[in-house]
Order: structure tokens, then sequence, then C-alpha cells
């Protein structure tokens, strides 16, 4: 077997076309626009690259045949931001043979190694940890847009090589309508909450206007880093003109009546986002938007394809948090979906297992968990201490509050 790095023409198509095929029998796969996958290793529109470099490869068998491929990363911001200098990997595919898996690893690990990592994550993205993050091992069915899917087997060739799971990530799933396409009611206990809260002075929601898009864009940011700041110490804080960028690339399919706003004496409080499912539509497509796909795509939206929603971010602002003010959006949200009757399920992606507040929230709505995805760490340095993320939060919480 031969390892190479993807630089023509043909090798980028190579990496691209490989899960295809991989894949060609699944009914629950759902091919990612070639465009996309292009976009993430491409420095002029991976924001990314300002600060991180990236590099992949194909496997190839004694015929010359493509039967793996894997990318590696460095993000130096998400990299300072650990105890120790840590990379990533992601787009790992592989067809069911350990030693070809252990290759790919071996490759990633070595450069890594040679870029002085001690550790390196996995899988995980060259960006934003709302697409392509995390291994799937539980909830084998078609995956909501921007969540990954891949084969069974690959979490034994992970924790096999010496990954470990650093941190699990849950995806809720929640009926909106049932099969006699009747709204299903939120709990009674939400459902009074978010009235009473709704009523009380100063409080207001508005739902998102591309008209006012800086505005909310601006709130957005100012909520996401307050929350995130108090969360998570060493956050990475929210770029207010990749949202922007991410608005407009997601313009197509965006329902401004599924992002919702509140505030409080007229600032911004809290907000919680909404996308309609794209892969209901991608799974039709084939990877290309070519002239016929386009004209098939806005048939299919035009036709309400998309049944399901997925929850892409929310944030409260850490003065209003347990004031009820989630519950209070999500009222503002069964409105909405009281209105749109197309909208069949609501996914609520991802929480992590060091979340415990939000996963309260999501059980409350009467949420089940549907789908988990495991991120893991290979520790490279194996001098140092393997630890898992929710107890790094807990250490640093400790040490934020002596010296409070």
């Amino acid at each position: 077997m031969k390892v190479v790095e993807v630089k023509t023409k043909q090798d980028k198509k190579e990496f691209i076309n490989f899960p295809k095929e991989l894949y060609k029998n699944d009914p629950f796969w759902v091919c990612q626009l070639d465009s996309g996958i292009e976009s993430v290793f491409d420095p002029a529109k991976n924001h990314t690259f300002k600060h991180g470099e990236a590099i992949r490869w194909i496997l190839k068998d004694e015929g010359n045949h493509t039967i793996g491929r894997i990318a590696a990363f460095i993000d130096k911001v998400r990299s300072a931001a650990n105890r120790q200098p840590t990379g990533g990997i992601g787009f790992f595919e592989v067809v069911e043979n350990k030693e070809a898996a252990f290759i790919l690893f071996n490759t990633a690990l070595e450069w890594h190694r040679s870029h002085g990592m001690e550790a390196m994550d996995g899988p995980v993205n060259f960006g934003e940890n709302d697409n392509n993050w995390g291994l799937l091992v539980e909830g084998f069915t078609q995956p909501g847009f921007g969540m990954p899917f891949n084969k069974k087997y690959y979490r034994d060739y992970f924790e096999a090589f010496g990954f470990k799971n650093y941190f699990e990530q849950y995806s809720y799933h929640r009926a909106v309508r049932n099969s006699d396409n009747k709204i299903v009611e939120f709990p009674e206990r939400i459902m009074k909450i978010a009235e009473w809260l709704s009523k009380r002075p100063g409080y207001s929601f508005q739902h998102f206007e591309f008209r006012n898009k800086e505005k909310f864009v601006k709130d957005i940011v100012e909520i996401y880093n307050s929350t995130w700041s108090v969360f998570k110490e060493d956050f990475t804080p929210l770029d207010p003109v990749i949202l922007e960028e991410s608005l407009e690339h997601a313009k197509l399919i965006i329902d401004e009546k599924l992002i919702w706003f509140a505030y409080f004496n007229h600032k911004p409080i809290a907000f919680f986002v909404l996308f309609p499912d794209l892969n209901q539509i991608l799974k039709h497509l084939n990877g290309t938007m070519n002239p016929w796909n386009i004209i098939r795509f806005v048939y299919f939206k035009m036709t309400h394809e998309m049944t399901r929603m997925r929850a892409v971010v929310g944030g409260v602002h850490p003065s209003h948090q347990n004031s009820g003010v989630e519950s209070a959006i999500f009222f503002q949200l069964y409105k909405v979906f009281k209105k749109k009757p197309w909208f069949k399920e609501l996914e609520l992606s991802w929480v992590g297992d060091y979340n415990p507040r939000m996963i309260a929230i999501y059980e409350a709505l009467g949420a089940r968990i549907a789908k988990t995805h495991i991120t893991y760490r290979y520790m490279i340095n194996r001098e140092l201490p393997y630890i898992r993320f929710k107890d790094e939060m807990s250490e640093r919480q400790e040490h934020r509050k002596e010296r409070l």
C-alpha cells in the first residue's frame, strides 16, 4: 500500500470521490457537495488558514486503487488553548482493513510529530465545530447537515490504534408533528414558564431578518462571546466577519422565523438558530450543483423536501441563565411550527457530555438522544497525562474560583 499526498487535480478528485464508492450501497449516507469539501482545503475560502495549516493524503493499494483518505491540520489558536500543542485529523475514510487504517493514522501522527504536536484529536474539522466533528458510534440513520456519518468499524480502528474518548456529543431528536400531522405539544411546564416570562416587563423577542443582518450578527457575537468566556475560559471568540459569511452562504435555505433572539430592556440576552436540514435535498444530488441539479434543488426546496430542522447554535447571556428565557424562545419557535406544517422533526445537535445544563434543557423539551458521536484524543507524547475534556473543565473552574 502507498500513501500519496494530495496535490494534483487527479489526487483531489480521488479524495472527493472515494466516499461515493465506499458508501454507494448505504441508504443513510448523504454525499456532501464536492465544492464544500474542497473549500475546507482552500486558503482563499477557509479563514482557518490564517492561523493554521492542513495537509491530506489518499491511500492506494497494489492495483493503484484508492482505498482510504485522511487529512491532518494544525489550528494554532485551538492548539494554544490545550494543555499541550494539539493538532487534529479529519475526513478519514477507509475500506474495512485495519492495516490500511493504521497506515493512515500513522501518516498523520508522524506529520504532527514533525510539527511539534504532542497530541491529536479526531475526527475534527479544520474550522468551526458545527461541521465534520466527531465519530458516529450510535444512531446510524440519515444524518443532519454538517453531522458526520461513517462506517461502524471505524470505532474499532480508532480505539485499537490508541485513541481515547475525549468527549461525547449527543444529538437529540424530537417530533414536531405526529403521524396525523398534528402538532406535538411542548411539555406543560415549558409552556407555562415561557408564557410567564414573555409577559414580564422588559422582555421582548424577535426573529432574524436579513434586512437587519448586521444588527443580529452583532447580537449573536455579543451573547456567544459573553456566554462562552464564562463557560470555557480558553474559548475562541466568534468572528463577526466569518459569521456574516456563513449566513450568506446559507441564505438559500435559511428560514428567518427559525432564528430567534430574546432581549431584556432592548439588550440581547439569548438566541437560538435552527436551519432546515439541507441533507434532505443533498441526498438527491450526488455532490454536484450542475445546471440540472440547481433546478432540482429549487424544486425540492419549493415542495418542502426539508421536513427536519437542525439546531446549529444558541446561547444565553450568563446574567440570564436559569431565568427561563430558553423556554420562552422555544415557545416562539413552537408558534412558528404551528404555521409551517411541513416541518415534522427537530434535531438538537450537538451537545457535549460536559454540558449538563443544555442536556437538561433538551430533555425537559421531551427530546431524546438519537445519535452519539465521540471526539477522540491520541497522546503523541506518552509522558503527558490523558485527561478527558469535562475533567479539564472542572479543574479550570476550580482554579478560577480559587483566583476569585
